[in-house]
């Protein structure tokens, strides 16, 4: 493809926004043709795609959708002109006034004094509007538009103010291509973690406890399953393992800086009198965990992992399954070292964080956070501490992204953003450079020339939130865990009640070699039982019948349908244990 090409294709993202972007002021025109009393407020490319705010006094249904699709097509086959132009503040104002549009006058009221106001014309419709778009409607093709979904938006986020409806839309160059995005899309629905964890019986969520997970007893094995393989890893990589408390006083928090820069997503409480809070992160509790004694530098560098229970406040709207949730259990790990050694060990974190993620499928591309606003420390230390993580990465031969403003307040971070099977991203590990939480807790070591020193501090996490995991690698796998992972690992399906005694053998010398395993011995046809089986996504299922008990054999079969034929016990263990340890991905 030629570079002029590259510049109008769907693979260069500023095409990509700006053709969304008209694609908005499409469906608005064919809305205002449609209902002229709708009143407009915004409409920005998102990252797939788009939406737009309206105000309307009738609630939009997919019969209203398809007509808006219907009269987009109409605008696209008009090829009309977009025009850009400027007004002066106070005849923008009166302009969208006469137009009868209170939300783009208070969107102009609100812009700054010396504010290039600019507004897009396409034949009868004009929106305020900074751009960039298209030339024409034309550009668009009508039969590659798809309008997903309404949902409800407050004016400005704001809960105080009207609540309008929000339209997302999608399209592409080519119906192909819209075709595969929706296919993704039901896939995506066909995946969701919070359907299969309710039809698997991983996890439940209830109305007396909103962003608070229940782990049913298969959602249990598959957490601490996980959680067996994080401390077995971690323990390779030469970490201990602590446990602080969920509740502790507001002077540490104060001292953290979590209370002044944190205290709106924290549940707090009062024992005997004092101020207290539920920890949001372990961050703190490990800073006492490390000045509870002396150290030398022979000791560094220190590397501490916990797997703490933390709660966080999110907004009841923005809730989500075990995406986003109230309380999780973060997998942290706080590292104390030397300057000197601070490179080797962000290094060190990157090989388990690949370690790790490849046993999942997961490839990752990495994002550099830089300074925030609201910050703790000079600017000169976040410069060199932003220069230490480039640096380190960039030696392992890697590439990055620098995301500008993101960092956490004490300090900048690399984030992991993996992709899944259906190409979609998610940030799960983070490494963060902290030089403040150290001077705040006045932690030291006796350096190799007997001075007191302070330590350089790495947090991060590699799976993030345990349950957020559980969640990403749930629709990864559609549920089909790895054996390994797997709640259970084989179910046993005697055809008949007369292999009901070899079955349970079979079970009882499965479990005794630790494989999980469960026998399905009800009085039910081999075919409904092979079926449920598979719809549960067990990795194998033993057939067992007359001939399997004649024979001393077993049956074996996958949730895939493939028939593995008549073998012994023993080669279907050997088997089941070489895919268990492998951790192959199945």
């Amino acid at each position: 493809m030629s570079e002029e090409n590259k510049e109008f294709s769907f693979e260069n993202e500023e095409y990509r926004q700006t053709y969304w972007h008209t694609c908005s002021h499409i469906m608005a025109q064919a809305v205002k043709r449609l209902w002229p009393e709708v009143k407009l407020a915004i409409g920005p490319a998102i990252k797939e795609g788009w939406y737009y705010d309206m105000d309307a006094p009738f609630a939009f249904t997919p019969e209203h959708m398809a007509e808006i699709e219907a009269e987009m097509r109409k605008i696209c086959k008009e090829k009309l002109k977009l025009e850009r132009f400027e007004l002066p503040r106070a005849e923008a104002i009166q302009f969208m006034k006469e137009k009868g549009e209170p939300y783009k006058v208070e969107l102009i009221e609100d812009l700054p004094e010396d504010a290039h106001i600019s507004f897009y014309k396409q034949g009868e419709f004009t929106d305020l509007c900074a751009g960039p778009h298209l030339d024409s409607t034309g550009r668009v093709k009508g039969n590659a538009i798809k309008l997903l979904s309404c949902n409800a938006a407050y004016w400005r986020g704001d809960s105080n103010r009207e609540t309008l409806q929000r339209i997302y839309g999608i399209a592409f160059p080519k119906k192909e291509e819209l075709d595969a995005y929706l296919e993704r899309i039901e896939e995506a629905k066909r995946r969701d973690h919070r359907k299969l964890g309710r039809e698997l019986g991983l996890f439940m969520l209830t109305d007396e406890g909103p962003g608070f997970p229940f782990f049913l007893p298969k959602g249990m094995v598959l957490k601490n399953t996980l959680i067996d393989y994080w401390r077995q890893v971690h323990k390779r990589y030469g970490y201990v393992e602590v446990s602080t408390p969920i509740i502790l006083n507001r002077r540490l928090w104060e001292r953290s800086g979590h209370w002044d820069h944190y205290k709106q997503n924290m549940y707090t409480t009062v024992i005997d009198g004092e101020d207290y809070a539920v920890k949001p992160m372990n961050c703190p509790g490990g800073m006492l965990v490390y000045a509870s004694e002396p150290h030398s530098y022979r000791d560094l560098p220190m590397r501490v992992g916990e797997l703490g229970l933390v709660h966080r406040h999110e907004l009841s709207g923005a809730l989500h399954g075990l995406f986003r949730v109230r309380c999780f259990t973060q997998d942290d790990a706080h590292i104390f070292m030397t300057q000197e050694q601070l490179k080797d060990e962000i290094k060190n974190v990157v090989k388990l964080f690949d370690e790790v993620y490849s046993v999942f499928g997961l490839p990752y591309k990495i994002e550099l956070s830089t300074m925030p606003e609201d910050h703790i420390g000079t600017v000169e230390q976040w410069e060199h501490n932003q220069d230490i993580l480039k640096e380190a990465i960039t030696e392992m031969g890697k590439d990055f992204e620098v995301n500008e403003g993101d960092g956490a307040f004490y300090g900048p971070k690399l984030d992991f953003h993996l992709a899944d099977s259906l190409g979609r991203t998610w940030q799960c590990g983070t490494v963060q450079l902290d030089s403040q939480l150290p001077e705040r807790f006045e932690l030291e070591y006796t350096g190799e020339d007997g001075q007191k020193h302070r330590p350089v501090m790495l947090h991060r996490v590699v799976l993030g939130s345990i349950e957020r995991f559980i969640g990403v690698i749930t629709e990864h796998f559609a549920g089909a865990f790895p054996a390994w992972l797997a709640p259970v690992q084989v179910k046993i399906l005697p055809v008949t009640d007369r292999a009901l005694d070899y079955a349970k053998e079979l079970s009882d010398a499965l479990d005794g070699q630790g494989f999980r395993v469960e026998m399905d011995d009800r009085n039910e046809k081999i075919g409904k039982k092979i079926r449920e089986a598979t719809l549960e996504k067990v990795p194998y299922m033993i057939v067992v019948g007359d001939r399997d008990m004649e024979n001393k054999t077993i049956s074996v079969r996958t949730r895939a349908g493939e028939d593995l034929g008549a073998m012994s016990l023993e080669d279907f263990t050997a088997k089941l244990k070489e895919v268990v340890d492998s951790k192959v991905i199945q």
